[in-house]
């Protein structure tokens, strides 16, 4: 059991044939990824070699769906041109999009998110900005490494890339069902909240990790629905605790203006939530392992 992504996922590839699309539908290949083909319009007909494996190219997303059965996109599209291929991959109503790209506009990013919504939501967005997601041992989709750690029973949402990587090290011997990177955008698709409903009605996971970051009050309302909604054990992290008031951080979402948005507002929200929550990455994979060992 996993959330969002499993071994019969059928993944597709936007932008397939760039160097970047190349280089991770490698990786995603290498790691058991399922993917049955890429999206390219001035290249379709053609095939891509990876290694032996001939990648099909398709004049789009829809034609793609028709032909494979494809359920999942990962768009590696140049951020000028991520707006229209998410909003074919939501024409073709596959049932998860996601958008590894960075340096989108705002508001090309919530024009497709509201385009989602008119659409009646039937594809799920996650990112932009974003690692993408893994269920160790099934698939993958995005750039996540996939040998860093191993099949278990512990979900981790996480709005930072390289903390997702580092949280799946440190816990590599206990194990993850899914770890989904939504990024760190002031919009994206997925959110904190979406994937703990998921954890919560997945039956294979015991325990929910969440790494937030400052800015913004996503962590502050997840904390709600954590106090409302979750039976599971929540562990928590929230990234910026020395950063500089009013600079912006990395993500793009990531500043503090007065308290509002900052890590120990955060941490407050969460701990009275019931959450654990860790002042480094390492104490709060210490925290997981309390809570998993009883």
């Amino acid at each position: 059991m996993a959330i969002f992504l499993t071994k019969d996922s059928k993944v597709i590839v936007q932008g397939m044939t760039g160097s970047e699309g190349q280089k991770h539908t490698r990786r995603m290949l290498a790691s058991g990824t399922n993917i049955v083909g890429g999206v390219n319009p001035r290249k379709a007909g053609t095939t891509v070699d990876f290694d032996g494996n001939e990648v099909p190219v398709f004049g789009g997303v829809k034609e793609a769906i028709e032909a494979t059965g494809a359920d999942v996109t990962v768009i590696f599209v140049p951020e000028k041109f991520t707006k229209s291929a998410v909003i074919e991959a939501i024409d073709a109503e596959i049932p998860l999009a996601v958008v590894i790209t960075e340096g989108i506009a705002v508001h090309d990013t919530a024009e497709f998110w509201a385009y989602a919504g008119k659409k009646g939501n039937k594809t799920r967005i996650v990112g932009p900005n974003c690692p993408g997601l893994i269920t160790p041992g099934q698939s993958n989709a995005g750039i996540i490494p996939a040998d860093i750690t191993n099949s278990g029973r512990i979900g981790l949402v996480s709005k930072s890339g390289t903390l997702t990587y580092q949280m799946m090290y440190e816990l590599r011997d206990l194990g993850f069902s899914t770890c989904v990177g939504i990024g760190g955008d002031p919009i994206i698709g997925t959110t904190h909240i979406d994937a703990l409903e998921a954890f919560e009605a997945d039956p294979d996971t015991d325990l929910i990790v969440m790494i937030g970051e400052i800015g913004g009050d996503a962590e502050e309302r997840a904390a709600d629905f954590i106090k409302a909604n979750v039976t599971k054990p929540v562990v928590g992290y929230v990234a910026g605790f020395t950063a500089p008031e009013g600079k912006t951080m990395g993500h793009a979402g990531a500043i503090v203006s007065g308290s509002s948005g900052t890590a120990q507002a955060k941490k407050e929200a969460l701990e009275a939530a019931g959450v654990k929550v860790g002042k480094t990455p390492s104490e709060t994979a210490r925290l997981a392992r309390e809570v998993l060992a009883g």
